[in-house]
């Protein structure tokens, strides 16, 4: 039995891969173009949800390092490696997803700074034509009123 390791190390490993299957399906959605800034929030916020949980999931992976630990000491060699080996494979896996669930989230903010932004410009650009608009629509001065048409050509 010595060999074995606890039942509570075989629901970890299964929790732990649960989440990083569930991690590795969000992240590997196809980054698309959006210009719906609500969409972008919602899919930010998953991402930091996934972010949180994966803090939670942390004292499993650690859990896990420390049974495989205290099993090597105890079992032969070719059991401990079939564990550390799946450790690891774990670990990586973790680490991959983790890493790219980080990556995603800093891109997904530049890319909702720069919509912000953009959508500001436009906002400022319609202004500005809707003025010019107005001003090309104005009565043209009569020919002799030099002073109207100094100011209409300061206003051009």
């Amino acid at each position: 039995f010595d060999s074995l390791p606890p039942a509570h190390y075989k629901d970890t490993v299964t929790a732990i891969l649960s989440w990083i299957q569930q991690s590795e399906t969000k992240v590997s959605i196809p980054q698309v173009a959006v210009a719906e800034y609500e969409i972008m929030e919602q899919r930010l916020r998953e991402l930091k949800a996934l972010q949180n949980s994966l803090q939670e999931q942390q004292k499993g992976l650690n859990y896990l390092n420390t049974t495989v630990e205290d099993l090597s000491r105890k079992t032969p060699a070719e059991v401990s490696q079939k564990y550390r080996s799946e450790v690891e494979l774990i670990i990586g896996r973790w680490k991959k997803s983790s890493s790219q669930l980080v990556e995603h989230c800093q891109k997904l903010e530049e890319l909702m700074t720069k919509l912000q932004r953009f959508q500001n410009d436009i906002k400022t650009l319609k202004k500005w034509m809707a003025e010019v608009d107005g001003f090309l629509k104005e009565e043209w001065p009569a020919l002799g009123d030099s002073e109207a048409l100094e100011k209409q050509l300061e206003q051009c």
